[in-house]
């Protein structure tokens, strides 16, 4: 083996711009991990979820914005909120509510979406606690329906 010593030629260091948004972030082109990384420790992320992920993720952002329209709708036939917080930005505006249940919904879906392989006890993961949460809000919107009916909506 030689000690030769070897010149770079490039002109610049990178050849190529950096982008400001990278395609396979927004989701338009496919990486590489479609599924799971081939680690076996740790959570695994991936560049594209699973549809039932991505379905539970956006049911629960769907059933919170009806529960929040039910709210509003039980609260002016005569209910009464009994969450103390949500009480408060009711009381100043609705559009406050319903903004602020929405984002904090939103956010909360979307972190246990992207650390859906993380193990929270045993094999409970938290894409378990996805289907959990969506399974909640489907009873609670039931409930509220039925609650609807009893006013007289």
């Amino acid at each position: 083996m030689s000690n030769q010593l070897t010149v770079n030629r490039r002109s610049r260091e990178r050849r190529i711009r950096a982008a400001f948004v990278c395609p396979y972030q927004l989701g338009f082109k496919q990486g590489r991990r479609l599924v799971q990384r081939r680690s076996v420790r740790g959570a695994a992320y991936v560049d594209q979820y699973d549809w039932l992920l991505t379905t539970c993720c956006l049911a629960i952002v769907l059933l919170s914005a009806a529960d929040a329209f039910l709210t509003v709708s039980i609260l002016t036939g005569g209910g009464t909120e009994l969450n103390y917080f949500m009480e408060i930005l009711i009381e100043n505006s609705t559009q406050k509510f319903i903004a602020f249940k929405l984002a904090l919904t939103s956010l909360a879906a979307i972190l246990l979406t992207i650390h859906h392989e993380v193990q929270i006890h045993g094999g409970f993961r938290c894409r378990h606690l996805l289907y959990m949460i969506s399974t909640g809000y489907t009873c609670l919107i039931s409930y509220e329906l039925i609650l609807l009916q009893v006013i007289g909506f």
